[in-house]
C-alpha cells in the first residue's frame, strides 16, 4: 500500500505538470481538432439508415482517446529511459512498481481530461446522445476502467521493449492502423470481413463499441456486427487484455530496468546529442 500511495502521489504530481504553462496549449490541441472534424461530420448520414455520423462517430472517438493511452505510456517509458527517470526508480525500494503506478495514474488523467473536453461540447454538438441514463453511466464506467488498464499495462510492457524514443514512434504506427480498422471513424460493418476480424482481435474496438453502448440509443445497435451492444463479449476482451498486461508489464519493467546503468544513460544522452546535431 505504500509503495501505492507513492506512486498515486508522482502521479498527481506530473498531472498537474501536464497541465500547466505551455504544455495545456498541447494537451488542449488534439482534442479540440477532433471536436471541430466532428463538428463538419455531425449531420453527415449513414448509409440512408436515417442514422448520423456524428452521432456515431463521438462516442468511438471516446474509445480511440482511451486506446492511445497506449501510445502515451509507450513515448513516456522511452523518455525517462534515456534522461535516467528508470534508473534512479530502481535504486529505490519497490520503485519500478511506484514508477508503473505513477504512470499509470498520470496517463488515466490525461485521458480523463480528454474524454471530458471531448463528451461536454460534444453533447451540445452531436444529438440523440443518452445521458440522462443511470445505466448509460454505469456502462461508460466500467468500460473506461477497463479500457485505461488494458490499453496502459500493455503499453508499458511494449514501451519496454522499444529502445529509442524513434522506435516507439515507429511502433504508433501500427497502433494507428489498428485504430483505423477498429470502426471508431466509421461503423465497421462497412468494412471488409477479414477487416473485421483482425478489428475484434485488439482493445480498440471493443472500446469504441462499449462507449457506443454507453451513450447512444439501443436503436442504433441496427448498424453494428451482430445487431448487438454484446456487453458479455466486450468485458470479456478488455478484462482479458487488462489482465495480461497488469501480469507482463512489471516483469517486463525489472527486466529492463535491471539492464539500466549510468554508462548506458550517458549513452543514451550522447545518441540523443548526435540526433540533435
Amino acid at each position: 500500500m505504500r509503495t501505492f500511495r507513492i506512486g498515486v502521489a508522482r502521479g498527481l504530481i506530473e498531472l498537474r505538470q501536464a497541465f500547466s504553462g505551455s504544455e495545456l496549449v498541447n494537451q488542449l490541441l488534439w482534442p479540440v481538432l477532433t471536436l471541430v472534424a466532428i463538428f463538419f461530420y455531425r449531420n453527415r448520414e449513414f448509409r440512408h439508415t436515417g442514422i448520423r455520423l456524428g452521432g456515431l462517430v463521438l462516442p468511438g472517438v471516446l474509445g480511440m482517446f482511451v486506446a492511445l493511452g497506449m501510445v502515451l505510456v509507450i513515448q513516456y517509458l522511452t523518455v525517462e529511459r534515456e534522461d535516467g527517470t528508470l534508473l534512479r526508480a530502481r535504486a529505490t525500494p519497490h520503485g519500478i512498481r511506484a514508477y508503473l503506478v505513477g504512470k499509470l495514474v498520470m496517463t488515466s488523467g490525461c485521458v480523463l481530461a480528454y474524454l471530458a473536453i471531448l463528451l461536454v461540447p460534444g453533447a451540445f454538438l452531436v444529438d440523440g446522445l443518452r445521458l440522462g441514463s443511470v445505466s448509460s453511466w454505469f456502462t461508460l464506467a466500467w468500460v473506461v476502467a477497463l479500457g485505461l488498464v488494458a490499453t496502459q499495462s500493455v503499453g508499458a510492457a511494449l514501451g519496454a521493449l522499444v529502445s529509442s524514443p524513434r522506435a516507439a514512434g515507429l511502433l504508433t504506427l501500427p497502433v494507428m492502423a489498428v485504430i483505423s480498422i477498429s470502426g471508431v471513424f466509421y461503423p465497421i460493418t462497412a468494412l471488409p470481413g477479414w477487416l473485421q476480424g483482425i478489428a475484434q482481435v485488439f482493445p480498440v474496438y471493443w472500446l469504441g463499441l462499449g462507449m457506443r453502448s454507453a451513450l447512444l440509443p439501443d436503436g442504433m445497435a441496427s448498424v453494428e456486427l451482430h445487431h448487438s451492444w454484446r456487453h458479455l463479449e466486450t468485458f470479456g476482451v478488455l478484462g482479458a487484455w487488462a489482465v495480461a498486461g497488469l501480469l507482463i508489464a512489471p516483469v517486463v519493467l525489472r527486466r529492463m530496468a535491471r539492464r539500466e546503468s549510468g554508462a548506458r544513460v550517458a549513452a543514451y544522452r550522447e545518441k540523443a546529442l548526435q540526433r540533435i546535431g
